[in-house]
């Protein structure tokens, strides 16, 4: 399905959205990499290599997981979702400005009802996306959900 919202008009119109398959973990781990290296700068390389597993054993199990493919058929962006809230929204870096975030994103919040997000406090590029799409930000916790000292700011879509 691809969302109401987004039109023709848009540079580049993504793929269908869909549910990857537990096969496609491995890509699904590969866009977030390189998507965390292109806009997580605060990250280091042992935060990195710390969560990495993490994604597959526990935190993909507990989302509903939907992504967009790109012309050659690989997955270029995905989300996850739970409870009302996006969990994870990452594009990888080559298909940045196309439109699949705003596509995932307004799909979660109007065929899911997504309706809260958290981003780091130190991604402006991510807390920009989400107050042009329409959310705002309600709150901060100096941890992550980890309890790292990266400070979180809590959104919820005005």
């Amino acid at each position: 399905m691809i969302c109401p919202f987004f039109t023709a008009a848009e540079p580049h119109m993504p793929h269908p959205i869909e549910t990857p398959r537990a096969t496609d973990f491995p890509r699904l781990l590969e866009v977030w990499e390189a998507a965390v290296r292109a806009t997580h700068d605060f990250l280091e390389e042992h935060d990195i290599q710390l969560l990495k597993p993490l994604l597959i054993e526990q935190y993909f199990p507990l989302v509903q997981l939907s992504c967009i493919r790109g012309d050659d058929g690989t997955i270029a962006g995905f989300l996850g979702y739970a409870e009302g809230k996006v969990e994870m929204l990452f594009v990888d870096p080559l298909h940045h400005g196309m439109g699949i975030g705003k596509a995932l994103l307004n799909d979660a919040v109007v065929r899911l009802g997504a309706s809260q997000v958290d981003v780091n406090e130190q991604n402006p590029k991510a807390l920009g996306f989400y107050l042009s799409q329409g959310f705002a930000v309600e709150g901060q916790s100096p941890l992550d959900g980890g309890g790292r000292p990266f400070p979180i700011l809590h959104l919820r879509l005005a």
